[in-house]
C-alpha cells in the first residue's frame, strides 16, 4: 500500500478533537491512513471496522426495513467516539475522536471528503491475480 490518499484523510482531522482516519475496503483491507496512526495499527483497525460495518448492516431489519441501506455507525466510548461511514461501493471511512469533539463537524467533514473523492474511494472487488491462459487452438 502506498497510502496515496493519506494526505486527504488528514483533512478530516482538522476538526479539534479528531484523532485518526482510515479508509478501508469491505473485506477489511487498509486503503489509506492519516499521518498520526501507524500502518500496523491502521491495518488492525481496518479489519475490526470491517466487521463492525458488517454487523451494523445486518441490523437493518431492526430499523423496520430489510433493505434499508447502511450509511453510518457511531460507537461511543468513555473517552471518545468512532465514526464509520460509507465511502463508495465497497469502501468505508472511519474517524476516531476524543469525547469533546464536535460530532456534527466530524460527520460533515467525513461526508464532504467522501463527496470530494468520489470514485477514488470506491474499492472494486478483488480479482484473481493469476493471468488467464489462451484457449487451445486445437492444432497439433
Amino acid at each position: 500500500m502506498t497510502n496515496e490518499l493519506g494526505w486527504m484523510l488528514d483533512e478530516v482531522l482538522k476538526v479539534p478533537g479528531a484523532r485518526h482516519a482510515i479508509l478501508l475496503s469491505a473485506d477489511g483491507m487498509l486503503r489509506a491512513h492519516s499521518q498520526g496512526i501507524g500502518r500496523d495499527e491502521a491495518d488492525r483497525q481496518a479489519a475490526a471496522l470491517s466487521g463492525l460495518q458488517s454487523i451494523s448492516r445486518s441490523t437493518a431489519e431492526f430499523c423496520g426495513q430489510e433493505t434499508s441501506p447502511w450509511q453510518q455507525t457511531l460507537v461511543e466510548f468513555v473517552d471518545g467516539y468512532v465514526f464509520l461511514v460509507a465511502a463508495g461501493a465497497g469502501a468505508y471511512l472511519a474517524v476516531s475522536a476524543g469525547q469533546d469533539v464536535d460530532m456534527e463537524a466530524v460527520t460533515y467533514g467525513m461526508h464532504k471528503l467522501v463527496d470530494r473523492l468520489g470514485k477514488e474511494l470506491t474499492s472494486p472487488p478483488r480479482r484473481n491475480s493469476v493471468p488467464s491462459r489462451p484457449a487451445d487452438s486445437g492444432t497439433a
